[in-house]
């Protein structure tokens, strides 16, 4: 019996996008889950406020995944997409099993530290290996998928937890016990997925290159030594940290501001956040990913940010009564489905060369990410010291500055292929040979 009957399917086109991006399920889950069930962790274990900040500090909402973004992003680069992608997934299974099963600290410490930088070395790979492989007309719908995996995953975990909440712990656990078998699903439909093509056209190049005696200088120094890059830094790097500082925090505090700030129950701030991811696939579907490849992209940006300023300037300003949850609800979860995230993954992967284009994806990741643990690490004392509205105050400024940067940044990239957008970018200032050393 031949070899070639037992070899996996080739994956292409949007099956491939769809395998790719449940990845971004799981990973935008794996967070929720903990959040939502930091409180019944905490309660079982008996942790102390240190423990509860290394566990919120260390996991995939924070500095776990900027580890994992600023491993996984040059092995990317390095020795192909498919090797990351092929792999990264087991090693998040691992770490959403220990903590599933977790009876002490250290299990679920360990556990949220593996799958914190699991979860940060699969998105520079899933984001840059969807962008790689679609049609340039259809990008932003490809692109778009991964957001709209990232939204459902939220739904579906905060609307678990809510149906889930009478079984205490049990219940997250077996919130967690569903990503494992999810991420094994999408880890067996990855194994026919093909390397990027356009990755190992520019391997070849390199090889070529390198057997002319020429070396490239380092990834890292080109990356912040070209005009193009650092205009794209500026641009990617202010309306994702900016917006994140807000987005991120909220991610793992919504629920404690819905209870401490607003009387809620757990039940109805988890059913909550579940109804505002909902209106967050609602908007990438039907806007991001419909639209994204036909209509202006900076309008469509500047909307979404416009609409989440709007939305915590509501919840800052008003009473925190069900009118003005409902309206937050709606314009917050709608403007984030086209918000940064979903133009950071499409402009990340458009503007670097393929040579680095993870890479820069997993530098920038650690920073966000960093920041996000930073201003997490604050945000609880400046809520608990100055009040809500303070710091509903110093979100709306970091939304107000990452509008402000995507509205007069934005690239004009609708349409074109990602070699174009290369070559109008840099010419030939990544490939002759003054940028090289020998």
């Amino acid at each position: 019996m031949s070899k070639r009957r037992f070899a996996a399917k080739e994956v292409t086109g949007w099956k491939a996008t769809i395998a790719i991006s449940m990845a971004n399920y799981i990973e935008a889950g794996s967070i929720i889950a903990a959040a939502s069930s930091l409180t019944m962790w905490q309660a079982y274990l008996q942790i102390d406020s240190i423990g509860v900040g290394l566990l919120s500090a260390l996991s995939a909402n924070a500095l776990g995944a900027a580890l994992g973004a600023l491993i996984g992003g040059p092995l990317t680069d390095k020795y192909g997409r498919k090797l990351i992608f092929s792999y990264d997934l087991l090693v998040y299974m691992i770490g959403v099993l220990l903590i599933a099963v977790s009876v002490n600290f250290p299990m679920l410490l360990l556990g949220t530290i593996i799958t914190g930088i699991a979860v940060g070395a699969g998105v520079p790979v899933s984001w840059t290996y969807i962008a790689e492989e679609s049609p340039e007309s259809k990008r932003a719908a490809h692109v778009g998928t991964a957001q709209l995996a990232w939204s459902i995953g939220p739904m579906i975990t905060f609307a678990l937890a809510v149906l889930l909440a009478p079984l205490g712990l049990m219940g997250s656990r077996i919130i967690f016990f569903h990503l494992f078998i999810i991420a094994g699903i999408s880890l067996y439909i990855r194994r026919g997925l093909p390397e990027s093509k356009i990755w190992e056209e520019q391997q070849a190049k390199d090889l070529k290159d390198r057997s002319k005696g020429i070396k490239q200088r380092s990834s890292f120094k080109e990356l912040i030594s070209l005009k193009p890059n650092r205009e794209a830094l500026f641009l990617l790097l202010g309306i994702y940290l900016f917006w994140n500082l807000t987005a991120g925090a909220m991610g793992y505090f919504m629920p404690y501001i819905y209870e401490n700030v607003g009387g809620l129950s757990n039940q109805q701030a988890n059913l909550l956040q579940a109804f505002l991811w909902m209106f967050t696939v609602i908007t990438t579907y039907l806007i991001f990913m419909k639209l994204g490849d036909k209509y202006s992209r900076k309008l469509i940006f500047g909307i979404g940010a416009l609409m989440g300023v709007i939305a915590w300037i509501i919840l800052t300003f008003m009473p925190m009564t069900w009118p003005t949850l409902i309206s937050f609800v709606v314009l917050w979860g709608s403007a984030a489905g086209i918000g940064a995230q979903a133009f950071y993954a499409l402009w990340t992967s458009e503007l670097f060369p393929t040579r680095y284009r993870a890479t820069a994806q997993g530098y920038m990741y650690f920073i966000v990410r960093t920041g996000i643990a930073l201003w997490s690490f604050i945000l609880p004392t400046i809520m608990a010291t100055l009040g809500f509205k303070v710091a509903g105050i110093v979100m709306i400024v970091f939304l107000v500055i990452h509008m402000v940067i995507g509205i007069i940044l934005a690239p004009n990239t609708r349409g074109k292929s990602l070699r174009q957008i290369e070559e109008e970018r840099y010419g030939n200032l990544t490939t002759s040979e003054e940028h090289y050393t020998v």
